[in-house]
């Protein structure tokens, strides 16, 4: 596990390394979308790995509750002070995770592009908001996603939901519907 972890640390320096050198020369977009990717991409290796160890959801719902938020807290400490990263949904399990009215209305035209089958996975939705501009990335669910987010969550995974989340709206999902989005957010600097 530890190995995992300092895998996934190496990627995101790499990527900041890369942040680092070139984010005067990326427009707000190409800095979000690198952003994006980061928390991405360490939440997605994680997810996996528990996944693999267990297929019964149990551990990745566990890393999901005791790790998710500080991993995206550790990539927030490094980025640069004008940005920041994080995930919503309009289904929501943590509620820090709450969307905003601009979250909302986003995930709401993502949702019915899903529905008219005019959605592609690279499709990337920028809004400009006075000084910040913020750049979205849907997340779709997939088959492994329902094993805690699905319509027919197994007994052992619904009663740790119940205790860690009392309050989870974050389940009935379909294979391929939206669950959520993962929205970095630049500051004119």
């Amino acid at each position: 596990m530890k190995a995992k972890i300092v895998l996934t640390s190496l990627l995101s320096m790499t990527l900041l390394q890369a942040v680092d050198t070139n984010a005067t020369e990326m427009s707000p977009k190409q800095e979000g979308i690198t952003y994006i990717k980061m928390l991405g991409t360490a939440l997605k290796t994680e997810l996996q790995a528990h996944m693999k160890k267990d297929p019964s959801g149990l551990d990745a719902l566990a890393f999901c509750t005791g790790s998710a938020e500080r991993m995206t807290d550790e990539i927030n400490a490094k980025l640069p002070a004008y940005a920041k990263v994080r995930r919503t949904s309009l289904q929501t399990r943590n509620g820090k995770n709450a969307p905003d009215a601009t979250d909302t209305e986003v995930m709401k035209a993502y949702e019915t592009e899903i529905k008219a089958k005019t959605f592609f996975p690279t499709d990337i939705k920028v809004v400009e908001e006075g000084n910040t501009t913020r750049v979205y990335k849907a997340l779709v669910t997939q088959a492994a996603c329902l094993k805690c987010h699905g319509e027919h969550i197994a007994l052992e995974i619904q009663n740790a939901l119940k205790s860690s989340y009392p309050h989870d709206k974050a389940t009935h999902f379909k294979a391929g519907s939206l669950r959520g989005v993962i929205v970095a957010e630049i500051q004119k600097h």
